[in-house]
């Protein structure tokens, strides 16, 4: 039988498009009776002819090649038969013809089959089996969809699935030739069956299956996240991508996945850019003999992790950029572009506007080691003007502006240290307590095997002077952050069941715990805490400062999700006065940084409820929408919505704490929505709800230099010039904004947003719960709990550094961050980049890669340190 070949569109593309049946042109009748035929001849009596009219429907099926958006013609045509070939398959005996009618029908029940009938998926399975993607990607897709919904109804009825199972093979084994990896990865979790993947991915298309992998896993409800970040381990451990195994195994907090990831990799280079990515993330973590088996080498690693780098790579950027000039808190108010009436209030020397500018010189000349009010050298006059400048300070005024040393000398231990002495010798106790809270902060995140804070702290915790033991044990929180060292907690724990501490030292007690134990969920610490709390008399209980010992105990439990349930139980039996708000402060630090939707509508069901004034828990409940939902871009955006919602029909507690979640939300990433409510709340008549707009624009800009922001503070500062507390404030957040000159960022996540540090999230949180009750936290004596800020204090910067850890300038592009996954070829990772020669700063969003051919970066993320190998493949080209 002679078959013309039909499937030649071009020919009709010309001619109008056909109104009706009758109007079909020659071509197309011909191939309406051709294959009307077919239909005919499949129902004959002789097999051979119902073979040769089947194998022609194939073809013609086939080979018809259609533009998108029409059904190809031949199933066009051939709908009018479905049913009478459908009725005749049913007569049929079994034998090879019925099974290639089977394919036959299962293809046309591609445009034909009733919603939810699932025919193709039937004649598939009863077909001839071959090449799946022979009948194309819309079939194969249709399939696909097909077979996640069979599966389920199989799985309810608990009836064998092993076909099933089979045909998945072929579907996921073409789609993974043909660049569909997240089809293929979307239907092995529709059949709880990912191991599969393994397997099918190759050295091409592994990243874009992992990048989709992980990407999806922050919007799949537990245990399947962790389950599909623990497939892409896999997957990148198979094809030696450590660096990206090695940020999934810290996403999953799994020390053994950390282990794997160094002894399976050789090289030294790479464990060195695998050491300053744990040392960015800030855990601690030893290296032993089978990570490093040279005892030198393992030496040099271990002070990258310890994080002894920091300061000098930090230096080096400042260097680069040109800012170490030292900056005094005048040239951040720049009080000249204000008019006459605010400048002139400004020049009277008061306790509190001293206290205000040495966190502002603090914070600007944030580990520069030099500044103009603490580091003067002594040669002007004999006693130096540091000291002039601690006792224009009153009392507890001492202790902040002696801390203030460690910050402007942070991560510098040598120096620190040094400078740091001749304040322990003061006769000042609130002195003494400044320079011990300032070693603390000057070692905030730097490890060091002879533990010089815990020397120099550990003895003063039980000296008599309370403010002397808060700098002792506030100091040791910051410097042992996430270290989970067992010494401090034989030191620290038993002040909290001390009958005759003061209340304050007990809640300092609990918050150092909580942030040297962060995510540790130790039973130990919970368990002292949960007995401080029992402890506590009722007027103790309405003390702000109480507030601070379920905070300790959330932290205990950051991001550890359902391991808080035990504790949580416990804390419905603690006194009325405190049970709402340990729920609170509990739930929001262990769903911290999950994005769980469901516990975001619980916390915002809390916050619905009108209550009077007494009732503390829902400005917990508040920070604890924020964070939760500050895991991805979605959740944050839907978070920042609720956020205004509450500040319309919220109580005055909700309005309080609505500035400070923003100023989470968006920390060091001025978006100009938050930053605009956050101007139309500073001018609040309520003062509580200004102060803490007024701290949170200094939040969302921290580190910015944003001059948007500047400008707002500055007409502040004018328009509350006679407010002390309020002026206050807005110090504070000139502070921030112009932290480090611009080199810092306080931003918890890292590894482009993928990544959460525990201790950074804690120092957050703690000062955001102390900004919760401002008149007697921040604006009492314990204006130096902002102090803890500094364990988010990172520099935001790109370093490229050689084998030798010295740096090394190469042309880098710095644009916005595109979201590529699931996207199709090669798409652009940045947009609008401009090109700079590293070190470079990274704002918010932004993503660099290397401009030129020259080195390989050794980590795939370019951000804080990077370790460049060259070339061998590059070629200079001849000019």
């Amino acid at each position: 039988m002679a078959k013309e070949d039909n499937n030649d569109n071009n020919k009709n593309k010309n001619k109008k498009e056909e109104k009706k049946d009758e109007d079909l042109s020659e071509e197309d009748l011909a191939l309406k009776q051709q294959l009307e035929l077919y239909v005919e001849r499949v129902q004959d009596v002789d097999p051979n002819l119902q073979k040769v009219a089947l194998e022609s429907m194939r073809q013609e099926i086939r080979t018809s090649t259609s533009s998108m958006t029409s059904v190809p013609k031949p199933l066009k045509f051939l709908r009018p038969h479905y049913g009478t070939l459908k009725a005749y398959y049913e007569t049929m005996g079994d034998s090879e013809l019925k099974k290639y009618l089977a394919d036959v029908l299962s293809v046309l029940a591609l445009t034909m089959s009733a919603e939810g009938e699932r025919e193709s998926l039937k004649y598939r399975l009863e077909g001839s089996g071959g090449d799946i993607g022979s009948w194309g990607h819309e079939y194969v897709r249709n399939l696909a969809g097909e077979i996640s919904q069979e599966y389920a109804k199989r799985q309810s009825e608990e009836v064998p699935i092993e076909d099933l199972m089979e045909l998945v093979q072929q579907i996921v084994a073409f789609h993974m030739k043909h660049n569909a990896e997240p089809e293929a990865v979307d239907l092995l979790m529709e059949v709880e069956d990912l191991d599969l993947l393994i397997e099918h991915v190759d050295s091409t298309n592994f990243r874009r299956t992992c990048l989709y992998l992980t990407s999806s896993a922050r919007y799949l409800p537990g245990p399947d996240d962790m389950l599909v970040l623990d497939i892409a381990y896999m997957i990148y451990i198979k094809f030696e991508e450590y660096p990206n195994a090695l940020q999934i195994a810290l996403f999953l907090d799994n020390m053994q996945y950390v282990k794997q990831v160094f002894t399976s990799c050789d090289d030294q280079l790479r464990k060195k850019q695998f050491c300053y990515i744990l040392a960015r993330h800030g855990i601690t973590f030893e290296l032993d003999e089978e990570m490093a088996a040279n005892d030198d080498d393992r030496e040099a690693l271990q002070d990258i992790i310890n994080n002894t780098k920091l300061s000098e790579g930090y230096l080096t950027l400042a260097r680069d950029i040109e800012v170490m000039e030292p900056k005094s808190p005048e040239d951040i108010y720049k009080a000249h572009l204000l008019d006459g009436r605010a400048s002139a209030g400004a020049t009277v020397d008061s306790a509190r506007q001293n206290l205000a500018a040495t966190f502002v010189n603090a914070f600007v000349n944030a580990g520069f080691g030099q500044d103009k009010l603490m580091t003067v050298p002594s040669d002007n006059s004999s006693a130096g003007s540091s000291a002039n400048w601690l006792f224009k300070n009153k009392e507890h005024g001492k202790t902040s502006a002696t801390a203030s040393l460690g910050m402007i000398l942070l991560w510098d231990v040598d120096s620190g240290l040094a400078q740091m002495d001749k304040y322990f010798h003061a006769s000042d106790n609130h002195v003494n307590a400044g320079a011990l809270l300032g070693v603390g902060i000057v070692n905030c995140g730097i490890k060091n095997d002879c533990d010089p804070a815990l020397a120099l702290l550990g003895e003063h915790t039980d000296k008599e002077d309370p403010s002397i033991r808060i700098g002792a044990v506030m100091g040791l929180g910051i410097a042992y952050a996430g270290t989970q060292n067992e010494q401090l907690r034989s030191k620290l724990a038993p002040i909290l069941n001390d009958a005759k501490a003061p209340l304050d030292v007990i809640s300092f007690a609990a918050l150092s715990l909580g942030l040297i134990y962060v995510g540790s969920c130790n039973e130990e610490v919970a368990q002292a805490i949960i007995f401080a709390l029992m402890d506590r008399s009722e007027t103790e209980l309405g003390e702000p400062l109480t507030r601070l010992l379920p905070l300790g105990l959330g932290l205990l439990y950051l991001g550890k999700q359902e391991s808080v349930e035990a504790t949580a139980e416990v804390s419905k039996t603690f006194n009325e006065k405190i049970r709402k708000y340990c729920d609170m402060t509990l739930l929001s630090c262990a769903y911290a940084g999950t994005g769980n939707v469901l516990k975001v509508q619980n916390l915002l069901g809390h916050c619905s409820q009108h209550l009077d004034k007494s009732e503390t828990h829902q400005g917990p409940a508040v920070l604890g929408i924020a964070m939760v939902a500050m895991a991805e871009e979605l959740g944050l955006e839907m978070a920042i919505r609720s956020l205004e919602h509450l500040l319309q029909y919220g109580e005055q507690n909700i309005r309080h704490a609505v500035p400070l979640a923003l100023g989470l939300l968006c920390i060091s990433n001025p978006k100009v929505n938050v930053m605009d409510t956050l101007s139309r709340l500073s001018h609040d008549t309520d003062s509580e709800v200004a102060m803490a707009a007024v701290i949170s624009l200094g939040l969302i800009g921290a580190g910015t230099n944003n001059a948007r922001i500047a400008g707002m503070l500055r007409n502040l500062s004018s328009y509350y010039y006679k407010d002390a507390s309020l002026l206050f404030c807005v110090r504070i957040a000139q502070g921030l904004v112009h932290m480090g000159k611009g080199l810092l960022t306080l931003n918890p996540y890292h590894s482009e947003r993928f990544l959460l540090s525990p201790t950074a999230l804690a120092g957050i949180v703690i000062m955001l719960h102390a900004c919760l009750d401002m008149k007697s936290v921040i604006l009492g004596k314990y204006h130096y709990m902002l102090y803890f800020l500094v364990l988010a204090m990172q520099p935001r910067m790109l370093m490229t550094v050689d084998e030798n850890n010295k740096p090394i300038s190469v042309p880098v592009r710095v644009g916005q961050a595109v979201d590529v996954v699931g996207q199709a070829g090669r798409p652009k990772t940045i947009t609008g980049f401009q090109t700079h020669t590293t070190p470079v700063l990274l704002a918010a969003g932004d993503r660099a890669e290397l401009a030129t051919e020259k080195y390989i970066p050794l980590s795939p993320i370019l951000e804080g340190f990077v370790i460049l190998k060259e070339n061998p493949n590059y070629r200079e080209e001849d000019h």
